[in-house]
């Protein structure tokens, strides 16, 4: 599978290629936004241009990685231009892992009286039954929400944020599809990369009509974007790190094999929006995470690193987390008198 990262210097930004243990910069491009709409314009591969534009030289991976070099990781997709043109959005209840851990829940919800049953359990079964149309079908809509526009978004290494009116912030690992929408209106799917999600999960706990709010945080992907992965079964492990030492880890896995919606059922409903099909904007949209450390107590403090990596999608994602202090000073609008 070809990687590509984004990365930049004090001269300028590059497309290069992942040949592992280096980067091999791809000539003419300098955002993988541009590579991908003269793909869509000339209707021809990602491959095919970078077997074109790749040149000679080699750059050290593990020193841009490590943040020892002059050049650092940027997110492996966005709009250069107008961050305000990327819609950062998410898919929920989506997940076969939590059911699994609690003995198959779908097929106890089965058993039990429908009154019974909150509004997410009712979504996850209604994504059983009905989530995996067949070929042609349209099955039914997953639970979905927004994160913000691409000004959310951060790269490896950068802080994830806690704003001073959050209650808590947590790692949510997940894929993420990549999209750019062409002049004719289609989304064009670039790629998949590794994402944390994060959000406030303490926030959404105490009501799930806060699910929205808690939802609109910083973000991450990357390092790499994955062109045309298999998106089948993919093991991977999330881990907090604090002052140098695991306090939490778990094994977890994505993919559609994993999941009560297919990823074409999943698409369908994000893109049937038609303000969802602007052409050159561009979409981020995660998939949905198997566990999170708060759902076994963890609670995330300043300076925790969360790392996150899914086999065949390239190097971790490791970001620290910061907590900004508390003011209590509201946000006042201003009257145009």
């Amino acid at each position: 599978m070809l990687r590509l990262v984004q990365i930049q210097n004090q001269e300028r930004r590059q497309v290069a290629l992942v040949e592992e243990p280096r980067l091999r910069p791809i000539d003419g491009f300098d955002s993988l936004y541009s590579l991908a709409r003269a793909a869509i314009g000339k209707e021809q591969s990602v491959a095919a241009l970078l077997r074109r534009h790749a040149v000679d030289e080699l750059l050290d991976y593990d020193a841009i990685y490590s943040g020892q070099s002059d050049w650092r990781l940027l997110v492996p997709l966005d709009d250069p231009a107008e961050a305000g043109r990327t819609l950062v959005s998410g898919t929920g209840l989506t997940h076969f892992g939590s059911a699994r851990d609690r003995q198959a829940m779908h097929a106890k919800a089965a058993a039990e009286d429908e009154s019974n049953l909150t509004d997410s359990m009712k979504m996850f079964r209604w994504g059983v039954e009905g989530g995996r149309p067949e070929a042609g079908k349209i099955g039914v809509a997953p639970e979905w929400f927004y994160k913000g526009n691409g000004t959310i978004l951060r790269a490896h290494g950068e802080p994830l944020d806690v704003p001073a009116f959050a209650e808590d912030g947590g790692e949510e690992a997940e894929i993420a599809g990549l999209y750019v929408i062409g002049s004719d209106g289609a989304p064009y799917r670039v790629g998949m990369a590794v994402g944390n999600e994060f959000s406030d999960h303490q926030f959404e706990k105490r009501n799930y009509l806060n699910l929205a709010g808690s939802k609109v945080r910083t973000c991450s992907l990357g390092p790499e974007v994955v062109i045309d992965p298999r998106f089948d079964s993919i093991a991977g492990e999330a881990r907090i790190e604090r002052g140098g030492a695991v306090i939490w880890s778990k094994a977890i896995r994505t993919g559609e094999a994993e999941m009560c919606h297919s990823l074409a059922n999943i698409e369908h409903h994000h893109f049937k929006f038609p303000a969802h099909r602007r052409p050159g904007d561009v979409h981020v949209h995660f998939f949905g995470a198997h566990s999170l450390s708060f759902g076994d107590g963890v609670q995330l403090i300043e300076g925790d690193v969360m790392a996150i990596r899914f086999d065949g999608f390239g190097r971790p994602l490791r970001n620290p987390i910061r907590v900004a202090k508390r003011t209590g000073e509201p946000i006042a609008a201003i009257s145009l008198k």
